[in-house]
């Protein structure tokens, strides 16, 4: 268990490279990628395609925790579900940007955006829209509209991105995710599913020559953290937590 795991179902760090050039699919290069990366992590054996030609590489689903990587034409991305230590999801980060370079051909030139994104899942059998209404509350203005004579909450999905420094290549987003559909609402029938937040920190644009993806996404991770701790767990997913609870 992780320092989060009582607030939540489950609990994850991500890591996104998005490039701006098209990622090798050769089966050499692939392959080669994939498994050095199984070297370092055995446990990684279930490798496939999905049908949309994205290489996914995880291991057991049916555990409690687990890892997983995919390859997309322009994007990496790197997961770890449940870890018992966020340094270790970052250590299996940091691995695959330190292998990207050379096996994949990357450079920091190359880089369109580096994400450090931490992500909550709420397991909740009802109407995660109003849910997260009552929740996170919301303005008077979304109260008067909701307040319509004869409505029903069918969407409220808070979203945000801030900058974190004049450029805005630094940029944070705050994502609240909800699976309610008017089929649910008009039958009054909510299958169990997941209500998420996502956090993001993301760096935008070419990178400095000598730059390191690596170290750059420990910057990340320190300032997702820092703002974890400063606003999003206590204003957004204790909340939420505490809603489901109650319900």
């Amino acid at each position: 268990m992780n320092r989060y795991s009582h607030l939540a179902s489950d609990v994850y760090a991500n890591m996104h490279l998005n490039t701006e050039m098209a990622l090798p699919t050769t089966r050499e290069a692939v392959l080669e990628f994939f498994g050095r990366v199984q070297k370092s992590y055995p446990s990684m054996r279930n490798f496939y395609t999905r049908e949309n030609g994205d290489f996914v590489m995880e291991e057991d689903k049916d555990q409690p925790s687990y890892r997983w990587l995919s390859l997309e034409p322009r994007r990496i991305c790197s997961g770890f579900v449940n870890p018992a230590d966020f340094d270790d999801a970052e250590a299996q980060h940091r691995l695959i940007l330190e292998l990207a370079p050379y096996m994949l051909t990357i450079s920091p030139l190359d880089c369109e955006a580096l994400d450090y994104m931490m992500g909550f899942d709420f397991s909740y059998r009802g109407n995660h829209d109003v849910l997260v209404a009552k929740a996170l509350g919301s303005s008077a203005a979304f109260e008067k509209f909701s307040a319509v004579a004869g409505a029903r909450v069918l969407n409220f999905e808070p979203s945000m991105t801030i900058s974190l420094e004049d450029s805005c290549r630094l940029q944070a987003r705050l994502l609240v995710e909800t699976r309610t559909n008017a089929y649910h609402v008009r039958r009054n029938v909510f299958p169990e599913d997941h209500i998420s937040v996502y956090f993001t920190v993301r760096q935008y644009g070419s990178m400095e020559h000598d730059a390191s993806f690596s170290d750059r996404l420990v910057q990340l991770r320190q300032k997702c953290d820092e703002l974890l701790e400063a606003f999003v767990i206590d204003e957004v997913v204790v909340p939420i937590s505490q809603a489901i609870a109650a319900s």
